[in-house]
This record gives structure tokens, sequence and C-alpha cells, in this order.
């Protein structure tokens, strides 16, 4: 309640300054509901499991945007979006260039509704810790390694086999279509590897904070960091 109240308040003094026009909104939140608070932690219905997990429900944030003039109301889109955008996206509309090596990208087309416009990320990647445990590219999801729900940073995740799923058509991630799309999953398989090499860190074998290009600002593909 007092979210929305302040909210109210600062889209009202934006009005009140004719600075409506030349500012853009942006509502988003932290990742999770808490599992381990059971009840209290908070839902993430229909996406899967919550903060901790490399599923929907820990990774994925809701994104409410709002720039009259500039970002179409009432409008919504479903290509991938990530939090480490916002730099860059913004940096472009003030006139300035962002440094070249950072992994967010100017996402305008698809937020000022562009048509056509698709996400300009081929890949990301669900980190845990310093362990790669899924990869998505497009509609598709492939879950590696996932630590049981409700599990802590530190709980080392179990190997089993591959998880695929279709996030257009199951966004609760219920069903495993692995079986059923060997060439997709080995696609996303050789993405996830490339993407270990970038980033650092393992896949499944706990072995401290990703290093290499990580350590240059390179990691934003970590969990918490591209949300």
């Amino acid at each position: 309640e007092c979210i929305d109240w302040s909210t109210g308040q600062i889209l009202g003094a934006l009005r009140k300054l004719g600075l409506e026009r030349k500012t853009i909104v942006v509502y988003t939140s932290d990742n999770g509901p808490w599992l381990v608070k059971g009840e209290h932690g908070g839902s993430a219905l229909p996406l899967r499991d919550g903060k901790g997990t490399t599923y929907e429900g820990g990774m994925r944030e809701p994104c409410v945007m709002w720039g009259p003039g500039r970002i179409p109301a009432g409008k919504t889109c479903s290509e991938m979006v990530l939090s480490m955008d916002l730099m860059p996206t913004f940096a472009g509309l003030a006139g300035a260039a962002p440094p070249a090596d950072i992994d967010g990208k100017d996402v305008w087309p698809l937020l000022s509704g562009r048509p056509g416009a698709k996400t300009p990320h081929q890949a990301f990647y669900y980190y845990s810790g310093s362990n790669l445990q899924a990869v998505r590219s497009g509609k598709w999801k492939l879950v590696l390694y996932a630590a049981p729900q409700g599990a802590t940073a530190a709980d080392a995740p179990k190997p089993r086999d591959p998880e695929l799923y279709d996030l257009e058509a199951d966004i609760s991630e219920s069903r495993n279509i692995a079986a059923a799309h060997p060439d997709v999953v080995a696609r996303l398989h050789d993405l996830a590897e490339k993407g270990r090499q970038y980033v650092g860190g393992t896949l499944g074998k706990p072995t401290g904070a990703p290093k290499a290009k990580a350590e240059k600002g390179k990691a934003g593909a970590k969990a918490g960091a591209g949300k």
C-alpha cells in the first residue's frame, strides 16, 4: 500500500512539473520469493519455485515501464529483457555511449514497441553462485543442474537428467520435454558450455566466485545480475 501511494506521488509530481514526457519510470523488483520462509515468504505462481533456485520463480521479475509518448500504453512485451540492459538503453537515450565490453544491450526497440523487435540476447545463463545450472535461448530453457527447492547458496546441486521447457507453452516449467527434442537439448548444451567458458565457474561443482572475465565486469549473466 505504501509503495502504491508513493509511486502515485512521484507520477503526480512529474506531471505537475511537466516532466512526464521527459521521464521514464521503471517499476521492477529483486528476484524470488523467500521459499525458506514458507507461506510468509510470498509466491511467484504460476512460476516455479523462488529465491535460491534457477527456475523461473527464482530469476524472472515483474517489470512495468511508464513513459508517455515514448513507451506505448497497455502493451505487453514477451521478449527477454534483463535488468543489466537498463544502463546501456538509458545511456543511448541520453546520447551517451556505454562501454563496449558490457553484457547489457540497448533494448529501446522493444520498450518503444517497434514492430518486429526481438531480444538482442542469444542466450541467458542461470547461475547459482559459481554454478551454471540452466540456459535459455528464445522460448527454450535447458536445466542442467538444479538445487532442491528451498536450498541455500551453500547447497551443492546434484546432477540429473537434463530438463527442457518451452517457456511460451509452459511458463510453470512443469513438463520436461527433453526426450522429444534432443536437437534442442544439444544446441542449448553447447550454448551453456560457451557461457561457462565466458563467465567462468563450473557445471554443478562449487568452486567459489567466477573468475577470468567475470572479474572485469563481465559476470552479467550471473544469477542476480541479469534479472
